[in-house]
């Protein structure tokens, strides 16, 4: 493995960029070749701030074999069309020299222009279409020896021969190859990646592998795996676009539950594989899905937040507009037409202006590296739930409160934190005896955990949770409670799938359903306390549209902020609005880069409270607070943030 925090321009630096097909020909770039109209592109992009371009070398232009066959269909030969293959080195790989020589021309113009190139190998799967060489045609080219056997000959041949350019700043195995074909069983598809990545890290071990990977998951259970991904490459990318991604596209664009959608997703990536991730794609889906000044508006709260929590970079899809182009599969998917940072008369949107001036803003700041944010927090997925659904609304409760968290599985070694949340836990065989031993170790240190119910059969829970279940029924409606310690507390409604019925030994009871049952408890346990939830308000906002943003949202948040109540304390500055989410990032003892985001479409004006003995000492980006009696009086625009730096007196 590459020793790597990102080492892809500078470990810690964010990448900022775009994934790219030339202007005048989406994915027909090699075969209709025009060296000046991608320089013009190139320096068109350079000109914009980008510093790094996704790119592809479409896979049947670079590997053209053909299948020969003779009598009963047997196979003969292989051949670029009628012609042998040359018995040197490129030949003998399937790769045409002219689309290589095309290659290193578009390599040389990146060079040029100050461009580094993450390379997409393995293109067989772009925009809704397969592309594969026509030898392999018909195959499973995951999973069957011959076509894995030609991906291992051209991926290794390319990456020797341009290993020794400038340019190219990290191999990717291919663009969501986990698209290309099904796969039977994680091993298949573990063995496919072992392939190619084995392949790339011995032609150059220099560079780090990207995996290129989209819709991961880290149930044990599915085919490709967070943690498959993690053990066979070096960094993690993760596809945000909310329209296609569960759950993300219920609400508009530019509200909280979207603009935290490529974070939350990044962040998933990450701290269960262990590796750095970055946003590699994303994007609106056009102008059916909003505006361009809406667009901009995402774009510009989505970079503010995967900098301020600890990602890697975006890549916008994509560079240009393609809707003047009439191959597939343009032709088939009108989602693919206008996604451009640029229009097609070269025009840039909005969208290309956010990067520009994110760009410049980066370049301004006086820490190159942006030190890795406190969390006080460790999300816990386990088996028998919806991970995402569980995953998605912990983080947004969470920024709504005011605390950060990590996520990792149930079966990994437990982390050590001040607080373990295992929301809408559901099944079976959630965690095993051993993993709960840990926790209850850690608990019992003075730990807390809070436990949200879906449908779970836990063992221990009695002693644990200071509730005994008197009897277990499903609902025929839904549910409701209200916080007992939170004078003026609203009444919370849910749906809810099943109702325990609880009979308190320990536990003191905090929220009670209308009929007096316990739906919200604290226990101790030891030194900790132990918080247990009768109701999975984790997963009901994942399937409520408006659930976090609407003016009718109910605020859960305020459940998630009780419990971390002794945690936010320790703060350096607590904010006081559920749109506003928060970063501290310690640059040494006395100071802390403070970093706010607006993650709505309106304005905010709030009052944060700084640490006795704290104050501001430097803006770096948005407004400048009004100091008043401890407090900073913040104004942060639609969709923007705030940068600040604290120092103790």
């Amino acid at each position: 493995m590459v020793d790597t925090q990102l080492n892809l321009i500078d470990p810690g630096e964010f990448v900022i960029g775009c994934n790219y097909w030339a202007s005048h020909a989406g994915t027909a770039m090699w075969s209709d070749w025009q060296p000046e109209v991608v320089d013009a592109d190139l320096k068109l992009l350079a000109q914009a701030g980008l510093q790094s371009l996704r790119v592809f070398p479409l896979w049947p232009d670079f590997q053209p074999i053909s299948l020969l066959r003779g009598g009963e269909g047997k196979p003969m030969e292989f051949r670029f069309g009628e012609m042998p293959l040359p018995p040197d080195e490129a030949g003998q790989a399937g790769v045409s020299i002219s689309a290589i020589q095309h290659f290193a021309d578009f390599a040389d113009l990146a060079k040029k222009h100050g461009l580094k190139l993450i390379v997409g190998l393995v293109t067989g799967w772009m925009s809704g279409r397969l592309f594969v060489p026509p030898a392999l045609e018909g195959r499973n080219v995951l999973t069957d020896p011959l076509a894995i056997q030609w991906q291992v000959r051209f991926v290794s041949y390319f990456v020797r021969h341009f290993k020794s350019h400038p340019a190219i700043l990290a191999w990717d195995l291919g663009n969501e190859c986990n698209c290309m074909a099904p796969t039977g069983s994680s091993a298949e598809a573990w063995n496919w990646t072992a392939a190619i990545a084995h392949a790339i890290r011995a032609a150059d071990s220099s560079r780090p592998i990207v995996s290129g990977m989209h819709s991961l998951s880290p149930n044990r259970e599915a085919h490709w795996k967070i943690q498959d991904q993690a053990e066979l490459t070096d960094v993690l990318t993760t596809h945000p676009y909310p329209y296609w991604t569960p759950y993300s596209g219920q609400d508009p664009i530019d509200t909280i539950r979207t603009c935290l959608h490529a974070t939350a997703e990044t962040r998933l990536y990450a701290d269960i594989g262990g590796r750095p991730a970055l946003a590699e794609e994303t994007g609106t889906m056009g102008p059916m899905i909003s505006s361009e000044p809406v667009a901009a508006d995402f774009l510009r709260t989505a970079l503010f937040s995967l900098w301020a929590h600890d990602c890697h970079g975006l890549l916008w899809w994509c560079a240009f507009d393609q809707s003047h182009l009439k191959n597939a599969p343009y032709d088939w998917n009108p989602i693919e037409r206008e996604l451009g940072l640029f229009r097609i008369d070269r025009s840039a949107k909005p969208m290309a202006r956010t990067l520009t001036e994110f760009h410049s803003f980066l370049n301004g700041f006086p820490e190159k590296r942006l030190p890795p944010r406190l969390t006080e927090a460790v999300c816990i997925l386990t088996k028998g739930q919806d991970q995402w659904s569980a995953a998605y609304s912990s983080f947004i409760l969470a920024k709504q409160a005011g605390f950060d968290l990590t996520f990792q599985f149930a079966d990994q070694p437990l982390r050590p934190a001040d607080l373990y949340l295992l929301p809408s836990v559901s099944g079976d065989a959630s965690y095993t005896r051993h993993f709960w031993l840990a926790l209850e170790e850690r608990v019992r240190a003075g730990a807390t955990l809070f436990l949200s119910h879906a449908d779970c059969l836990l063992s221990p829970f009695a002693e644990p949770f200071g509730l005994e279940v008197q009897r277990r029924s499903y609902r025929s409606a839904p549910a409701s409670f209200q916080l007992e310690e939170m004078p003026g507390s609203p009444t919370y409604s849910l749906a809810s799938p099943v109702q325990l019925e609880l009979k308190p030994t320990h536990a003191e009871v905090l929220g009670r359903e209308p009929n007096g049952n316990p739906a919200f408890t604290r226990a101790a346990l030891g030194q900790g306390r132990a918080y247990f939830l009768n109701l999975p308000i984790e997963d009901y906002l994942t399937h409520t549209p408006g659930g976090f943003h609407s003016p009718q949202a109910q605020p859960f948040w305020k459940i998630y902020q009780s419990i971390a109540q002794p945690f936010l304390q320790k703060r350096m500055l607590t904010k006081s609005h559920p749109m506003v989410g928060v970063t501290e990032h310690p640059l040494d003892e006395r100071q802390r880069i403070i970093i706010l985001i607006n993650y709505s479409p309106l304005p905010v004006e709030m009052d944060c409270k700084v640490a006795a003995g704290w104050n501001l000492k430097e803006t770096w980006y948005g407004r400048t607070p009004v100091e008043s009696a401890g407090n900073l009086l913040c104004t942060i625009s639609n969709n923007n943030a705030l940068v600040l730096t604290v120092k103790a007196d």
